[in-house]
């Protein structure tokens, strides 16, 4: 509302609510601090699992930072741009979720205690701009050269990753999974760097048996059976044939008709009609091919003379697929038969169809040098089973970024400590109130460690000091085994690794999300459109409204 001569002026809808000043920031704050705080304990190899349940009753068991603040539902705007953090993360960099939440809050706690002593936000944002600057360029000058040559240093950054899942147990073995998918499936772009895309990798789950039977299988599943009982299950040294077009006669696109005058005449109709699927079988038949995978369909005639020639079949695979084995057989997709050539066939070891539980699917493995493989992920309850397929998406994001970036650090909060001790120096060559936020920034990133030992029941400010005495003797990457509660002068000598691009990524979409929170000082809530009442006996009865369409049963109130 506002004044204009004395008359009061309404610039916003009725039932709007408007916050400003410091009454905004501090509930903005206040919001981001809580989604910190609920991610904060499923920090590292001692973190504990969320469970949530959603409004069906579907059960969710992690302790995936970005995974917990997806499957509630957060209300509050300035709690969704958190969400947001976790989001970004997660799809820039594979990890570092919960790191990125708790570093934003702490920045968003820290910041407030600089506003109550009359210190302008924008000079804190800026502080904060200058601090994650500086604070890049410390990582990158620890960061250690590794790439896709350091077999040693992938399966350490993977291991480290899923210490803190379900899947602890069975790390190792897993991590030589990743590692390996992540091998076959990498490629050097134009410029000769090495880039590997996690969608070549294929995830397939089953619940049965246990995590320590996942497997990686250098080909491809398919979700399909073979199209005739009489084709054969297994087939070795397969030669595929990927066909994009149906084994069928094309029905013509305009009706047509035609007087038949005999009973030869039908009969002429169903032999040039078998005569046709016999030519189309045989030019497969010549190709030398002994399996086919068809993106449409196939007809029954076509089938039985497959059948006979011994080609197993496969039909209605979907594109995406199809591509996938294109990638891991090294065949040619083909559209139309006429082009078939034996060169352009793909090449498996393999093709088997196996029954999974209830489910029979079709296995091509033992690929020559395969550019899409498959994980195989098994687990005792589907709860366990979509568990390990986040700590594989994790695993296998962060060695993809280790292959790429080739660059690590120490983990078990050893970056974040060495980072703030060297930006405390930096903001001592800083005048003004910017020194104060740079400091702020530096104190922020002690929550990570701090956080690592009071999740493992540590008394966090006596680690703290231990490890602050550490590095200030030159021990860049002195951290805390969790293990065995020492501290440690090198986190590398244990294995515990991190990918530079993980924690850069981290500080990056944190600061963003706190200085967007620090520069709002005005929220302006629109009024909540209310639903119409639901006409008597649900919108299927319609309630006796005379057939109205869907959407006009409900008439508001006052309106009859």
């Amino acid at each position: 509302m506002a004044q204009l001569g004395g008359q009061p002026v309404i610039l916003l809808k009725e039932g709007s609510q408007r916050t400003k000043g410091k009454e905004a920031m501090d509930n903005n704050i206040a919001a981001a601090k809580a989604i910190a705080e609920a991610v904060r304990t499923s920090l590292g190899p001692r973190g504990m699992d969320k469970m949530l349940v959603d409004q069906f009753g579907d059960v969710v068991i992690t302790n995936d930072g970005a995974t917990i603040l997806k499957e509630i539902d957060v209300q509050h705007p300035a709690a969704k741009m958190m969400v947001e953090v976790a989001k970004t993360q997660d799809s820039e960099v594979g990890d570092g979720t919960t790191t990125s939440v708790i570093l934003a809050g702490e920045l968003l706690k820290r910041a407030e205690k600089l506003i109550q002593q009359k210190i302008h936000p924008t000079v804190i944002t800026e502080g904060f701009r200058k601090a994650s600057d500086k604070a890049i360029q410390i990582l990158d000058s620890i960061s250690i050269k590794s790439g896709i040559d350091d077999k040693v240093g992938l399966k350490n950054v993977a291991m480290t990753c899923m210490s803190s899942k379900i899947v602890s147990e069975s790390k190792e073995a897993l991590a030589l999974i990743c590692m390996n998918a992540i091998e076959a499936v990498a490629e050097k772009d134009e410029q000769g760097k090495w880039v590997a895309d996690i969608e070549k990798v294929q995830i397939q789950k089953k619940e049965g048996e246990s995590m320590d039977d996942t497997k990686l299988i250098k080909g491809i599943i398919l979700d399909k059976e073979v199209v005739s009982p009489g084709m054969p299950k297994r087939v070795s040294d397969a030669k595929i044939l990927l066909l994009q077009s149906a084994l069928e006669i094309e029905k013509t696109e305009f009706d047509a008709k035609l007087q038949i005058t005999s009973p030869e005449q039908i009969q002429q109709f169903l032999d040039e009609e078998e005569r046709m699927l016999r030519n189309m079988v045989d030019k497969i038949i010549n190709s030398g091919a002994n399996v086919l995978v068809c993106q449409k369909g196939i007809d029954d005639m076509a089938q039985h003379f497959l059948s006979k020639s011994g080609i197993m079949a496969v039909r209605r695979v979907k594109k995406s697929d199809l591509e996938k084995l294109s990638d891991a057989t090294g065949g040619m997709i083909f559209t139309n038969l006429d082009d078939i050539t034996q060169d352009k066939l793909g090449y498996a070891g393999l093709v088997e169809e196996r029954k999974i539980m209830k489910d029979s699917w079709i296995f091509i493995e033992e690929c020559r040098d395969p550019k899409s493989v498959v994980i195989l992920i098994r687990g005792g309850t589907e709860l366990i089973v979509d568990e390990v397929e986040r700590a594989l998406h994790d695993a296998l994001c962060v060695v993809r970024d280790v292959v790429e970036d080739e660059k690590i650090v120490g983990g078990g909060g050893a970056p974040e400590l060495e980072t703030a001790i060297q930006l405390r120096k930096f903001a001592s060559t800083l005048g003004g109130r910017e020194q104060l936020a740079v400091e702020v920034f530096a104190d922020s990133l002690d929550i990570i460690p701090k956080t690592l030992a009071e999740n493992a029941g540590l008394d966090q400010i006596d680690v703290l000091m231990k490890l602050r005495a550490a590095h200030q003797q030159g021990n860049k990457f002195a951290g805390h085994d969790l293990d065995t509660g020492e501290i440690v002068n090198n986190m590398m000598e244990i294995g515990v690794v991190e990918p530079t691009v993980v924690k850069v990524q981290a500080i990056k979409s944190s600061v963003e999300a706190a200085s967007m929170i620090l520069s709002i000082d005005d929220v302006i809530a629109g009024a909540k459109s209310e639903m119409p009442p639901m006409p008597p006996g649900g919108m299927g009865g319609m309630g006796g409204m005379g057939g109205m369409p869907p959407g006009m049963g409900g008439m508001p109130p006052g309106m009859m």
